[in-house]
């Protein structure tokens, strides 16, 4: 087991508290550390100024074993975390030969030279190490200084999250203060819902007692299991075994292991039988698209999508009939299947899907269905098919959600083989 040791985060930046960017390093740190058996004890936002910057560190200095900082590491007048933090230790600030060569080579590839203002990035306290930034110009801090361990680490998430996971990691493992193997097994399921899940598993995970942790996560329809050992009296093995018990309970609403998205999830599925999709989306505008675009290698699988809006467009992209159109409306089954076939036989894939609906704040108008009933078309080599869903929430969340739940309509499809699905012929309220 690993060295218990407190953890906190300050992230620095008048930006976070402005509201003009969110605060993603806080998700993603305390992922990847609590994957590591680190849980991050506090985390405070900070304002780009020399003495709370002093103050706020301080406070955490006193209470922490490990302190990391996010931000301010830049050659700007704004960057003050690293002269702030000095002076706090009672630190000089020494100029690194290392970083000095490192923003001299970065900046010449750039075609640019390295000013004063750019070296002053390479400037770090007395007795620290730098973490170099293959990223950026502004390196990384390791400080260990009484007993106690500061992490500083630049911004841009581009910068700050290859650095934690390529040298701030391996120094926590091989202090033997964070975990080399996974501290717990993420199940990621979607289709039911927590309170359905819970009771569900709990046969399986109530006998462990208080030796098991039992964590569950919900978003987007979208439910993650977190289990794992409180002592060592459960191994890995244990663990495993564990997590393939519950597999086979879930059934068709178990996704995957870890973080993998229902999108590569369907990409994976259709490289190993190597077949195509396409996508027509009209109220997702491009979402359903963007999923699968933003997975590596999506190429292989993924032929295109068409955003077609304005059902002029429908008719000429995708040959969709304007007498399904006037008889059924934009929002219907009968246009989602006509959506799913014309872009199936447009961009020639073996299947395709389709998103239509009203994401709101308006919907079609009295006569028409209410805001968040959203049609998904799926074609296939078997045949065609429509789905009926009605998501609740504001335009975002409805969009959104209705990309999940299209793709985990075709995950559970390609799971099954097209033979062996029979087409839902009604409505199917998702909570």
């Amino acid at each position: 087991m690993p060295i218990k040791k407190r953890l906190e985060i300050l992230s620095l930046g008048d930006e976070l508290l402005l509201g003009l960017r969110d605060n993603a390093h806080l998700s993603y740190l305390g992922k990847e550390l609590a994957r590591k058996g680190l849980y991050i004890a506090r985390d405070q936002e900070i304002r780009d100024n020399a003495e709370e910057i002093q103050k706020y560190f301080l406070d955490a200095w006193q209470r922490a074993d490990i302190v990391i900082t996010t931000g301010g590491l830049g050659p700007t007048a704004d960057d003050l975390t690293r002269e702030a933090i000095a002076e706090a230790l009672g630190l000089k600030l020494v100029s690194d030969p290392d970083a000095v060569a490192s923003i001299h080579s970065r900046l010449a590839d750039m075609g640019r030279k390295a000013t004063e203002v750019h070296l002053r990035q390479a400037m770090i306290p007395e007795g620290a190490e730098i973490l170099p930034n293959h990223n950026g110009t502004a390196p990384g801090v390791w400080l260990e200084k009484d007993g106690k361990i500061l992490i500083m680490m630049p911004g841009p998430g581009n910068e700050m999250r290859p650095m934690f996971i390529e040298q701030v990691l391996p120094r926590l493992e091989a202090r033997d203060i964070a975990l080399i193997n996974e501290a717990y097994l993420q199940l990621r399921t979607c289709g039911i819902p927590e309170s359905e899940l819970e009771p569900m598993l709990l046969p399986l995970l109530e006998p462990y007692g208080q030796r098991l942790k039992v964590g569950y996560s919900t978003n987007m329809g979208i439910v993650d299991l977190r289990i794992g050992a409180t002592d060592d009296s459960l191994s890995w093995n244990d663990i495993e075994n564990l997590g393939e018990s519950c597999r086979e309970v879930l059934g068709a609403d178990f996704v995957a292991y870890g973080d993998s998205s229902i999108a590569e999830v369907v990409v994976a599925h259709l490289r190993s039988i190597e077949k195509t999709i396409s996508v027509a989306e009209s109220c997702t505008g491009g979402l359903l698209s963007s999923a699968f675009a933003d997975i590596p290698g999506a190429s292989k699988v993924f032929r295109g999508g068409i955003v077609c809006y304005n059902n002029e467009v429908k008719q000429e992209l995708l040959d969709v009939p304007m007498d399904i159109l006037e008889m059924h409306g934009a929002v219907s089954a009968e246009t989602a299947v006509a959506l799913a076939a014309g872009v199936q036989e447009r961009l020639d894939s073996d299947y395709a899907i389709s998103v239509t609906g009203y994401a709101g704040p308006d919907n079609g108008g009295p006569d028409t269905a209410p805001i968040g009933t959203i049609y998904i078309g799926y074609a296939s080599p078997a045949g065609v098919w429509s789905r009926k869903v009605f998501l609740a929430g504001n335009r975002r969340h409805v969009r959104e959600r209705a990309v999940i739940v299209a793709l985990d309509w075709i995950r559970r499809k390609l799971k099954k083989y097209d033979s062996l699905v029979s087409a839902p012929s009604q409505s199917e309220n998702v909570d």
